[in-house]
C-alpha cells in the first residue's frame, strides 16, 4: 500500500505540473484488481473478454477480415510473446502484390496467435531488489 501511495503521489504531481485532471468517477484507488483494466496487484493481464473475442473469431475469409482480426489481436500484442515474428505470414498475406491464398502456413499462424494470448502471462515490473538483464533485439523483417 506505502508503494501504491507514493506512486499515486508522484502521478497527482506530473498531472499538476501539466495541469492535467482526473475524472474521480473513473478512479479507483487501492484496489487489488480493476476489471476494466485487468489490472492485479502482481501486474497487469490480458483482458479474458478481448481474448475470448480473439479465439470465437473464424478464419478470415478476405483480406478485410484478416486486416480487422490482426488489428483486435495487436491490441493484445504486448501478452504474446514473438508477437511481431507470429503475425509475418499473415502480415504476407496483406501485401498488395500478394495473392488472397489462406494456406496452412497462414492457418498455423493464425492458430498459434490465438493460443499464445490463451496463455498470456501477467506482465509486471521488475523486482529492483533481484537481478534482471534488458535484452533488446533488432529484426530485418519483424515489427516492433
Amino acid at each position: 500500500m506505502e508503494v501504491h501511495l507514493k506512486l499515486l503521489h508522484r502521478g497527482f504531481g506530473v498531472m499538476r505540473a501539466n495541469k492535467l485532471y482526473a475524472n474521480i468517477d473513473k478512479c479507483v484507488f487501492a484496489a487489488e484488481d480493476i476489471k476494466s483494466s485487468a489490472a492485479l496487484s502482481a501486474g497487469v493481464r490480458a483482458d479474458p473478454g478481448k481474448v475470448k473475442a480473439i479465439a470465437a473469431c473464424p478464419i478470415p475469409r478476405s483480406r478485410k477480415d484478416l486486416r480487422k482480426w490482426l488489428g483486435l489481436a495487436n491490441y493484445l500484442h504486448k501478452y504474446s510473446a514473438g508477437y511481431a515474428e507470429l503475425t509475418r505470414p499473415l502480415s504476407d498475406l496483406l501485401k498488395k502484390d500478394a495473392d488472397w491464398v489462406w494456406e496452412q502456413q497462414h492457418q498455423d499462424a493464425f492458430d498459434s496467435i490465438k493460443a499464445s494470448l490463451q496463455q498470456a502471462p501477467v506482465l509486471a515490473l521488475p523486482d529492483e531488489n533481484e537481478s534482471f538483464s534488458i535484452v533488446c533485439d533488432a529484426s530485418d523483417y519483424a515489427i516492433g
